[in-house]
């Protein structure tokens, strides 16, 4: 009997591993606008569905970071859901203050670009399992606006 349940076990095991998952995608940060006082920073989570019904997005978890210094953070919430066999682009952004950027300035150098790596976490709602998160990394550089194109 004990070797009848280990079969069914890996049989459900096997199914499962094999099972499409969710999948997502993270584009390069962007500047999205440009004030006086901060710059508005974007990027988009493409989101994949393979399943027959909507996916609920839980939450979106954000960390950018320019080698040791986090440059902001935060969380998506109330994003909806990834409908069902479709994709959705969700856009996560924030803005930062230009007195913090000017203390990346060592990091900055003459070409006035910051390297950065972006965390993401997309947490979504399944069925059976509940919540699943797919973590995306990304790193690029990002080319900062100078005065000439502020004023």
């Amino acid at each position: 009997m004990a070797g009848l349940m280990d079969k069914a076990k890996n049989i459900v095991a096997d199914k499962i591993a094999k099972m499409e998952k969710p999948t997502a995608d993270l584009t390069d940060v962007d500047i999205k606008n440009v004030t006086r006082e901060s710059v508005g920073l974007k990027s988009d989570v493409l989101i994949h569905n393979p399943y027959d019904h909507d996916l609920p997005i839980l939450e979106i978890t954000y960390r950018l970071r320019c080698g040791d210094r986090e440059i902001t953070s935060g969380n998506v919430g109330n994003t909806g859901a990834v409908a069902a066999n479709s994709n959705t682009s969700i856009e996560v952004g924030s803005n930062v203050a230009y007195s913090f950027l000017i203390n990346l300035m060592r990091d900055i150098g003459a070409d006035w670009d910051i390297d950065y790596d972006f965390d993401v976490g997309v947490k979504l709602k399944l069925p059976i399992i509940h919540s699943f998160t797919i973590p995306l990394h990304k790193k690029g550089t990002l080319k900062l606006p100078t005065l000439s194109d502020i004023f």
